[in-house]
């Protein structure tokens, strides 16, 4: 909540928001980072069986799990996931801004918790992945 100084300095909610939108940002830029991530391994993986079908390439090792195709649904869930993260910042920075005006402010944890979890998960799903291709 917002103490008596806070309330009374002009400046004050103006500067709530201007804070709540570089938050917002800063999400809208993690969410496009993700999303351009995904992007990158999906198309890479599209390189790598393209690669494998050059002439002569015949005897190029693809691992098995390539050729299943992990990379390309996880490059397609890495983009899905930005997209989603992105909606619920949007959803998030509209909820802060009304709590602003209204001076009813308080913090929520689910875009830190939906990001660490998911971060955690992609970790753990890219450390199993690699130490199977080696």
């Amino acid at each position: 909540m917002f103490d008596e100084k806070q309330k009374s300095e002009p400046g004050s909610l103006v500067k709530d928001h201007l804070a709540n939108e570089r938050t917002f940002l800063a999400w809208v830029r993690t969410s496009i980072g993700i999303m351009a991530f995904g992007f990158v391994i999906e198309k890479f993986a599209f390189f790598i069986k393209q690669f494998a079908l050059l002439p002569g390439k015949s005897d190029l090792y693809i691992p098995a799990h390539s050729a299943q195709g992990y990379s390309s649904v996880f490059g397609v869930f890495l983009v899905a996931f930005g997209v989603l993260l992105c909606l619920l910042a949007f959803v998030r920075y509209k909820k802060v801004e009304t709590q602003i005006d209204d001076n009813t402010y308080r913090p929520s944890l689910l875009l830190n918790v939906v990001l660490t979890a998911f971060v955690l998960l992609t970790g753990i799903f890219l450390v199993i992945y690699l130490n199977n291709s080696i």
